[in-house]
């Protein structure tokens, strides 16, 4: 098959409509920029703060233009909802400027599979692979989402499994490209340092990070922080998104919690002080999280969820079961007192980081995908 002279530079769009994942977009359009390709990330406003400058692509905040309440309200909510269809049905046509249409996220799903484009390959990253609670219909309305893509990404086999194996789509349409390193938070350009009470601890320190959801384990975390009673501070930083007044009030005094939206330009002055990062979720598949925590070369020690046991085996992380808080506190104990093994761990946080989560790579198997899509 004779393929388009395009397709030697082309043309992608990467839509994103409610700036879900910023961080991701951005790493993303500037290594598929980098590698050749002409990248429009098409997206809205992200109102927790600022974004990081387009490099190399083009960014038009396309979606939700017009105003209403601040981030998180219902308000906003509302404005929102009354927008998407308007605006999904004007990026449809605005699709044909480009060889190959990649969606981060679709959110309204019921809708969504009626609005996409019709004219160019599609493509869906399956950023939550399944929902953890789905309400009812959601599970049908996504699988009609998958069928209606030619191709769906996700960042580990463990989401391929589940793609495949529970929904029961096509494996031939289902592509394995791993999450990167989120290298470009090393470089933020006006970098924050740490507020002066936390910047004057001199203990060992054991960050959480991001934002605070059920899912995210935060009560097995503190049960077995009660039980191991080390002498170290857990730093709890991240914006609620569940009621977390109980967690607090029976928290330990070594405990801190920054409970608020942490910017980029702050990010770094957490993850470079700490001497150990846990994630002890009872459900993922992949973690931006942990993908920022690799960029820093920080030890790991997370839960054996989803793809998490797929980043331990690039010896880049301590693994420990789910929901056990004994098992987390006898882990935790251990490597804190054990800076060798958790030097050993940020050795191997760093290979992975430039390696197989390298942004390159990673860019290079998407134009792969793209090029195979927009051939046929």
């Amino acid at each position: 098959m004779v393929q388009p002279s395009s397709l030697a530079l082309p043309r992608i769009d990467v839509v994103d409509p409610s700036a879900f994942t910023p961080a991701y977009d951005h790493a993303l359009c500037v290594a598929l920029g980098r590698a050749g390709a002409r990248v429009r990330l098409q997206t809205s406003h992200f109102p927790y703060g600022p974004v990081p400058s387009a490099d190399g692509y083009e960014r038009d905040e396309r979606f939700y233009r017009r105003g209403g309440g601040g981030a998180g309200s219902r308000r906003r909510f509302a404005a929102k909802l009354a927008q998407h269809v308007p605006d999904m049905l004007r990026y449809r046509r605005a699709a044909a400027k480009a060889d190959v249409v990649h969606f981060q996220w679709l959110t309204v799903q019921p809708l969504d599979v009626h609005l996409l484009p019709r004219s160019r390959p599609l493509v869906l990253t399956a950023h939550d692979v399944l929902p953890r609670e789905p309400r009812r219909g959601q599970l049908a309305a996504q699988r009609r989402l998958y069928e209606r893509v030619d191709s769906v990404v996700v960042h580990s086999e463990h989401g391929r499994g589940r793609l495949v194996d529970e929904l029961g789509l096509d494996p031939a349409k289902v592509h394995v490209i791993e999450h990167g390193a989120f290298e470009h938070l090393t470089r933020v350009p006006g970098a924050r340092p740490l507020p002066d009470e936390l910047a004057a601890v001199d203990k060992p320190v054991v960050l959480f990070f991001g934002l605070l959801r059920p899912y995210k384990g935060l009560a097995v975390l503190l049960d077995g922080w009660r039980e191991l009673r080390p002498d170290a501070e857990l730093w709890i930083v991240g914006r609620p998104r569940m009621d977390v007044s109980a967690l607090r009030a029976s928290a330990p005094a070594s405990v801190r919690w920054v409970s608020r939206y942490v910017g980029d330009e702050e990010v770094a002055a957490y993850f470079e002080r700490a001497d150990l990062v846990v994630l002890p979720y009872t459900d993922i598949d992949q973690s931006g999280v942990l993908f920022s925590a690799l960029a820093f070369g920080s030890p790991l020690l997370l839960s054996d969820v989803g793809g998490f046991g797929e980043v331990a085996a690039q010896g880049a992380a301590a693994l420990v079961a789910p929901g056990d808080a004994s098992a987390l506190a006898g882990e935790l104990g251990r490597l804190l007192a054990d800076p060798q093994e958790r030097s050993r761990l940020a050795a191997g946080a760093r290979r992975a980081a430039t390696g197989r989560y390298g942004w390159d790579a990673i860019a290079q198997r998407h134009l792969e995908l793209y090029r195979e899509l927009a051939a046929r």
